[in-house]
Formats: C-alpha cells, structure tokens, sequence
C-alpha cells in the first residue's frame, strides 16, 4: 500500500551488572525508550475523524489522511472548533493540526470513501484510491493524482476504475492498484492492475485474481510486485491471498498455494531492504491472524508470528515491524494466552518476539476491529508514527480514528512497583516486587529504600513486557535479629521518568529460623505462594523461584487464622469466580510435586490447585491439579490420552485445615492428606504444555466426578510447587511443622511522648510534632508505651525501639544517644524541663550517631529490662552527652509514619 522506509543501523541493548539480585538479568540505562523501539507510546494531542481512517502518507512535513468521514475536530479538550473534512484531510506532522491543504471526496450515489493514499518517489504526487466520482468537483473514477505543492487535482491523470480501489503503489513511472474491479477504462482488469503514473492510461500489466485485492506493493529494486488480498488464484495459478509477479507483465513469479489458511486474507504488505511483511486476517476457527515475514532474495518466508486477532496494517522501520490488530491470542508463539486485546505491537523484523512497546486503542466504531493503518511523518528531526483506524479511545482516554507517537520525549513514567519483605531467619530480608509496567520501556531500574532514607540501599535491573511482569527481588543481609526494617521501592525508565514510592513494606527479622517455610525452601520449592499480602493483585513468591501470582476478581486477603502457626495468613475464595494465577509461561516435567493447605465446608466441590494454558480465561488444556468433589473427596489427576485419576475415600469438607501434597515422577502418582498416603496410581506420563499455575479455580470438564463449581469455596494457605518429588518423610515433616511453635510479633506505638528543654524549662511540648536530644543545651525526649503480657507459653525473645529523624536540615547527630530507663513520674501534657522525671541506668540500649535524611533508625534494647514491664506502663528516655542535636517525628506529627515504636517478640522459651 505504501513504500517503506529502508533499514537503519541496528540499535543494540547494552548490559551491564550493576549489584546482585536472584534470578535476574542487568542494563545500563539509556537515554531513550528501550531499543530498538523508536518511539515512545505517549499518545501526541491530535486532530480526530468523526469517522474511519483507512489510509495515510507522508510528504516532508505533512501528513494526508484519508477514509470515510465528514469532519475533523481538535484533539479532546483543546481550543478550536470542528471544519469540514470530506474523506480526506491533511494534517502537520509535528503539531497534529490541519493544513491549508483541503479536498473533498465525492461521489454522486453510494457512501465515497478514500481506502488508498500513496506518494510517488520524489513526492511531488500524491495518488488516491476508493470510491468516489469527483474531488472538489473534478470529475475522476475511484482514483485521482493530486499535486502536493499546490493542493489540486492533476486534471491529465484519468484512469477510469469501474469500482473500488482499495490499494496503491507506485513507481517512477507506473500506478499499481489493487481492489474490487473487474475493469479499467473498459479493458478486463480482475482486482489488479497498472496505468500510467503521468496519464493514467492502462498498461499491459495484467495479474487477474478470483477475489478482491486488498495490498499491492513494489519490491525495492522495482522489478516485482507483491499482491496481497482474499483471491484463491492470480493469473490462473493457485496462490491464495499472496502472490509475487512480475511489474511488468504481472506474470507470476512466486505463487503460495496452501502457504495461508484458506480462511485468511492478506490486508497489508510493506518492505524494507531485506524483505517483506504481511498483516493477515481470518474468519472462523482455524484462522491465520498474524504477520509473516519474507526474505526479499528469494521470497520464502523468514517466520511467521501466529498470533490471534486480525492484523490490518504492518510498518518496518528501523529493524522493527510495528503492526496494527486487535491481537488477543499469542500463546502460539509462546507469549500471552488468550485474553485482553492489544492493538498496537512491535516485534524485531528478524523475529518474532514482542519488544516493549504497547500503547493501545480500543476496537471502536464500525467493524470493531481498531487500528487500520500506519505511517511515519517526520519535522524538524523528529520522527512522528502515524495510527490511523476506527479506535475511539487511546492509551485509555477518548481520541477518535487518529494519534501519533514521537521518537522523543518519553513522559510517561512506569508504574508504581507493588512490594513485600518477608524474613524467615535471622539475618536476612527477602524484598520482593512484581516487575512494573511501562508501554515504551521493558528494561527498567528499580531503587530500593531502606527505613525511610533517601539514598537507595539498593539497585536492581529487570526486564518486563505487558504480559510478562516477573518478580524481581532483592536480598538484603545488613539486618539484626528481632529489629524491624521498612522498605519501598520505585521504578525508572530508560529516559529518566520514575514512579512515585511503592507503598511500606515492614518485616521483622525473626530471632530463630521460622520452621514451616524454611524447611518448603530448603526442599527446593519453586513456587511458594504465603498469601500474607495486604493489598491486591500481586502475589509474592517465597522461593528462590521468583514465580509470583495475580489475584483475579479480589479473593479474600489475610484471612485469619492462617493453616501454619505464627503471623503468616491465609487466602479466601468465593467458589464463583475468584483465583489466584501464575504470572509466569512454564512447562512442566513429568517429575514434580504440588503442596497446598485448605479449609472448607463446601459441597459444590472446586480446583485448589491445576496447571493450565490460560491465565483469566478458563483454560482449554489443564491437569496436573488437585479438586474436591461435591462431596468433599478430593482428586489427583493427570492427562495424556485420557484423565489418570487418585481419589480420597473420606471427604475433607470439614471446616478444619488439612495438609494435601500430590506428586508424580518415575514411580508414580501419589496423594498425601495430612502427611499420610492416601493412595498411587503407577502412572507416569502427562500433557506436555506451556501454561500458568492457578489456585481456587480453573477448567475440569470431561474430569471424573466433576463438581458443580471449578471455583473453590474456602480458604486455602502455603501453596508450594517442586521440580522434585517430595518423599514420604518431607511431607509429615511439613505437617508436621505446621503446628510448632512460632515466634510472634506485636508492634508497640509509643501512647505518650514529650521533651524537656533547658532553654525553656517551663514550657511542655506535649503537642509538639518534634521530639529533641541533646546534651547542651540540655534535651531529653520521653516515651511510654502500654506493653501487652506475654502470650502463654511465650516468653520476650527481643525488644527493638525504632524512631525516625524529621526532615529538618541536620536533624540527624554526631553524638552517640542512649536509652535509658526512667524511674520518676511524668505525662505528656505536663512534663517541662523543670519537672522532668529522673533516669536511670544502666542503658538499654543506643544510636551510636544517626546519619542525616529523614530516615528510620532502630535499635535493640535489652531484653530482660523490658519482659519486667510487661503488661503495663512502661516509660524510656533518649539522651545524650553531646552538643549535635537529634530532631525526631513525634506521636503527634501530622503523617504518621515517624511515631515512636517498640517491637516485641516473644517466643518459646
């Protein structure tokens, strides 16, 4: 339809390691989108069509847009009001803004349309195609030559086309066009033809199809062109809906029978040096709906992308091939399962594999399909993409059937990071987030923040796509045992653009390993699913696996009591439509293990655990899962061939929490309930398919004793999957170990605080948002805090005080500041300097100095001090024997998250 801009340099991707993390790759930062992307996907304000766009080219700085619509108006919620525009308009490249060039596609009886636009070589010419009888009242047939520097019609050029054209290219000296025709200027001429590009008189070049042409194209050297359309034969050969032939005679060089499904058409071809691209569309099941790509030097195919979802335009530009869909399918090429629709894609041109770059329209107006067609515009050096289709919306807000992309000034930033730590033994902290999302950009820098500061801690690179998001984590190992630490994380794109702060992540570093989990980890789990999260969707994963999850239509979070002893929760299912999936594309061997815990009354049966190939779609091949059948028995199975099933006797629909482990390898199937075998199957094939974990529903049709829900209803806890099969011995000892006693931690805000100040001794800053130490000029803050007892059983295993430094300049200190006991009365509202209670000793504990920034700072206090105050009132004093003041928040400053702290932990004794 339109010649293509030839190869640039290929752009490469530098990498770089830049610090440790598990399981991922590192880059450097770039000072633009992710290459090889050209553009970024910030949509440019731009004037809209109050109709469909077909067709667009470009001639230096302007941009010509042709369709079916009557107007154009400025883009939503810009200055200007709306002009006539009939089928056609012309627009600058760089502001989105009409020109003085206009034109009026006519035509006396029927709807006219502009389906074509084409430049000749040194783009004095611009060649229309459709359907129309006159432009601004000069009579023409379907096909027209317009001037570009003076706007007007070229009265000698006057092919007549007895219908619609539906797609040009040209030559110095020859017009192509393809379409619904069977005749030009009276001589037969089925769907393809050639006339002159001065005169428009018919050339020798004859290429009759069967069916209607949809794409013509010129190869670069001139010597052939490529046809594309619905037709079955070209020239009597069997070619269906691809065919290479001759420029001048049409004869066919290269046909392509079978090469299409024979339910799919070619909508579009565009060249670059080294080959050829088609957009395909198909109808029914079966369907070819992708891009292929074809090497110029012999034209065979170089790959083909079979994704789903009606390609209508594809554009190679600088080693990638942007296309234009409503692409909803790619599990075929091994990316996104069928789901969402994604209209705007970039892929290499000598691959098939999707880069970092996604904005999107919504399908639109008319036949619901989207984006139709693409160019590139350029102005003052930058480079400008062209989208043009029936889409009424882009990246989300309202714009009609036209925006473009710009090759500069990347703005949007990606999003948020969602973030947890967990800390299952002394000494370590795992900080885990889903990878965020940024439409331009897949190689992103995160920073992670420690205690409030704002120095990073850490850095990490990690790659993400809109359907891949993995988890990216961090392990930090600066940590005490019994201290708490707080984390936040943000995201930066390659040209700079950051997130704003992830939401506080807080842990608690345990003063002995915590059993349940670390033994799921050193067993190898892969997956190991905690459901501790507070906030939707992402669901962390506690291996080494990095394998997170998405909850799916809002389960039930931190449901109380969790299946495993100590602070970790569980995760609820309505048994309607709720789920957790897997976010990461797997294959799995025939050699693993699934573990999960459960709890539930129901009798409409589920899936607790499966393997499928969809993610929020019910999935079409599905097994290696674990279901409960209405009568609260519960099912192993596998397929190959056939379902390969281990069933319970005794239901387990109880309301009570149950331990359930299925495992299969050389020996076998096998069931575990409770640590105890319940039954094996000597079964040991399987389907071999990519997919994604689910738990609390996905498909069981044609399963034996299907339930009537594949949604579970009740609450499930500690999923875990193994590339290994657990023996018998490591499945009691995780039933095992779910009941051993685990350390508790319970948070202490500080319930009074105030300073004493020599400077002012009868002033009381009870209200004060400040708390100050120092030794001269004398001040000392003091705490209370209201201690629980410890639970029964437990005794105080550590106690750490943390406070935050203000954000006033040099609010941090030099001088070493204790924690001291206080052994007189005070309160809050009356506690001056004159008045203040006495201290004693020895000190619970100290800062030894405290670095400037607004940061957490924490210490550990001695632990016996504190168990003699537990159950009651309990009073601390910070002081100092220095001269470098420490400005901290105080209970009662405005955000909150400074206040004063005790962490306890109390433990077996």
């Amino acid at each position: 339809m339109r010649r293509s801009r030839g190869l640039a340099a290929a752009l490469t991707l530098a990498l770089a390691g830049t610090c440790t993390a598990m399981g991922l790759g590192f880059t450097e930062e770039a000072a633009a989108v992710t290459p090889p992307v050209a553009f970024t996907a910030d949509e440019l304000p731009t004037w809209q069509a109050n109709g469909v766009v077909w067709a667009l080219a470009e001639a230096g700085d302007q941009v010509f847009v042709g369709g079916t619509f009557s107007a154009v108006r400025p883009p939503e919620g810009a200055a200007g009001t709306e002009q006539e525009a009939v089928n056609f308009a012309t627009l600058d490249a760089a502001t989105g803004a009409p020109t003085s060039c206009k034109l009026s596609f006519t035509v006396g009886s029927g709807t006219a349309t502009v389906r074509a636009l084409v430049l000749s070589p040194d783009k004095t010419t611009l060649y229309a195609g459709g359907y129309f009888g006159a432009v601004n009242g000069t009579a023409v047939s379907s096909i027209a030559a317009v001037d570009v520097a003076t706007c007007t019609v070229k009265t000698g050029f006057r092919p007549a086309f007895a219908a619609t054209v539906r797609a040009l290219a040209v030559s110095g000296d020859t017009v192509y066009a393809g379409g619904d025709f069977l005749t030009v200027a009276g001589q037969p001429r089925e769907r393809f033809a050639a006339v002159d590009a001065a005169d428009g008189t018919l050339k020798p070049f004859t290429a009759n199809a069967d069916e209607p042409g949809r794409a013509v194209e010129l190869t670069p050297d001139g010597e052939h062109v490529l046809l594309g359309g619905d037709f079955f034969t070209v020239g009597g050969t069997n070619s269906h809906a691809l065919a290479v032939v001759d420029a001048t005679s049409g004869a066919v060089t290269k046909a392509y029978p079978g090469f299409i499904e024979t339910n799919s058409v070619v909508k579009d071809i565009a060249t670059d040096g080294t080959g050829f691209y088609t957009g395909n569309e198909g109808t029914g099941g079966g369907v070819f709906d992708g891009r292929i790509a074809l090497n110029l030097n012999d034209f065979g195919q170089r790959w083909r992308d079979t994704c789903l979802g009606a390609t209508q335009a594809v554009l190679p530009y600088q080693d990638v091939l942007y296309s234009a869909s409503h692409a909803h399918d790619c599990s075929s090429v091994g990316e996104y399962p069928d789901g969402q629709r994604h209209h705007l894609l970039a892929q290499p041109t000598a691959a098939t594999g999707k880069l970092g770059w996604a904005p999107d329209t919504n399908d639109g107006i008319g036949e619901g399909i989207g984006p139709r067609v693409m160019a590139v515009g350029a102005k003052s050096g930058v480079q400008y993409l062209w989208v043009g289709g029936e889409f009424t919306t882009v990246n989300g807000a309202a714009q009609q059937s036209l925006t473009r992309f710009a090759s500069t000034g990347d703005t949007g930033a990606p999003s948020v990071p969602v973030v947890s730590a967990v800390s299952f033994k002394p000494g370590e902290v795992q900080v885990r987030w889903r990878t965020s999302l940024d439409l331009d950009d897949s190689a992103l820098t995160y920073k992670v923040y420690r205690g409030g500061s704002a120095t990073p801690i850490a850095t990490v690179a990690a790659d993400s796509l809109f359907f891949r998001r993995p988890q990216a984590s961090w392990t930090d190992t600066n940590v005490t045992a019994g201290q708490s630490y707080t984390y936040r994380v943000t995201a930066t794109d390659a040209a700079g653009n950051a997130s704003a702060l992830s939401a506080t992540a807080s842990v608690t570093v345990p003063n002995s390993a915590d059993a349940y989990p670390s033994a799921v980890r050193a067993d190898g789990a892969q997956l190991f699913w905690r459901y501790d999260e507070s906030a939707l969707p992402f669901v962390a994963d506690s291996s080494d696996g990095n394998q997170s999850g998405v909850h799916l239509n809002a389960p039930a979070l931190r449901q109380t009591p969790g299946a495993v002893s100590g602070a970790s929760t569980a995760i609820g299912f309505n048994g309607t439509d709720t789920q957790v999936y897997g976010d990461r594309r797997q294959n799995v061997g025939s050699t693993y293990s699934i573990e999960t815990w459960f709890k539930t009354n129901t009798t409409t049966g589920g899936k607790l655990v499966g393997f499928g190939n969809n993610q929020s779609r019910g999935s079409s091949q599905y097994d290696k899962h674990i279901y409960m059948t209405n009568a609260g028995r519960l099912v192993y199975g596998v397929y190959s061939g056939g379902t390969h099933t281990v069933t319970t006797a005794a239901a387990y629909n109880d309301d009570q929490w149950h331990h359930v482990v299925a495992t299969q390898g050389p020996g076998g199937m096998t069931l575990y309930v409770d640590g105890v075998q319940k039954g094996t199957l000597g079964f040991t094939a399987h389907e071999n398919f990519a997919g994604y974990w689910h738990v609390g529903g996905d498909s069981l049709g044609g399963w034996p004793d299907r339930p009537v829900s594949e949604y579970w209803a009740g609450k499930l806890d500690e999923t875990a999957v193994y590339p290994t099969v657990l023996s018998a011995a490591q499945v009691q000892n995780h039933h095992a170990l779910a009941t051993a006693p685990a350390d508790s931690v319970v948070e202490v805000q500080a319930a009074e605080d105030t300073y004493a100040n020599a400077g002012a001794p009868g002033t009381n800053y009870g209200t004060s948002g400040s708390l100050a130490v120092r030794g001269s000029s004398f001040y000392a803050s003091y705490l209370r805090f209201n201690l629980p007892a410890a639970p029964a059983g437990t005794v105080l295993k550590s106690a750490t005080l943390s406070v935050k430094t203000s954000t006033m300049s040099g609010a941090g200190t030099t001088d070493t500041v204790s924690v001291l006991p206080v052994t007189g009365s005070w309160t809050e509202a009356g506690t001056t300097y004159a008045n203040r209670p006495a201290l004693g000793s020895p000190a619970l504990g100290s800062f030894a100095g405290v670095a400037e920034g607004s940061a957490v700072q924490t210490t550990g206090l001695d632990k016996a001090a504190v168990a003699g105050g537990l159950g009651g009132a309990y009073s601390l004093a910070l002081s100092s024997a220095g001269t470098d003041a420490l400005w901290l928040w105080s209970s009662e400053a405005a955000a909150n998250e400074g206040s004063p702290k005790l962490t306890l932990t109390f433990g077996a004794p």
